[in-house]
C-alpha cells in the first residue's frame, strides 16, 4: 500500500471523526480499520499516529489554521473536508517532518477529489501561508 493511499485513508478517518465528534477514538479507529478491511499493519500504525497526533496537538493545529485564514474567515466557516485536510497536512508538516511540498501536493490532490470546486485553491493558499510563516 502506497503512502498516498494510506494518507487518503487517514484523511477519511479524520473527516469521519470531525463529523461524529466521538469521544472514543480507539473504537472509531478499530471500526474504520475493520470496515475498510485494512490488513497492512504499517498502514494501521500510520493512521493511528495521525489520529492520535492530531488529537494530542489539536490546539496548536487549530491555532495554525486560524492564523492562515483571512480576517473575514473564521475556522467555523471552513468546510469539514477542508478542515480535515488542513489538520492532516499541518500535523505531517509540523510534527512528522514530511517535506511540505510533498504534503501540500497530496492534500491538494485529495481536495480536488473530495472537496468543493475551490477547495484545492483554498488548501494550497492556506498551507503556503503556513509554510512561509514556519
Amino acid at each position: 500500500m502506497k503512502r498516498s493511499e494510506i494518507r487518503e485513508l487517514a484523511f477519511k478517518l479524520i473527516y469521519s471523526l470531525e463529523i461524529q465528534k466521538s469521544e472514543n477514538i480507539e473504537e472509531q479507529i478499530e471500526l474504520f480499520v475493520e470496515n475498510n478491511d485494512i490488513k497492512n499493519q504499517s498502514a494501521i500504525d500510520y493512521i493511528k499516529d495521525c489520529i492520535y497526533g492530531i488529537n494530542q496537538n489539536i490546539n496548536d493545529i487549530n491555532e495554525t489554521i486560524k492564523g492562515s485564514l483571512t480576517q473575514e474567515w473564521k475556522i467555523e466557516r471552513v468546510s469539514k473536508i477542508n478542515l480535515s485536510l488542513l489538520k492532516l497536512a499541518i500535523y505531517e508538516i509540523k510534527y512528522k517532518d514530511i517535506p511540505y511540498k510533498v504534503e501540500i501536493n497530496e492534500v491538494v490532490e485529495l481536495a480536488k477529489i473530495y472537496g468543493e470546486e475551490m477547495s484545492s485553491k483554498f488548501i494550497n493558499g492556506a498551507l503556503a501561508k503556513i509554510v512561509k510563516e514556519m
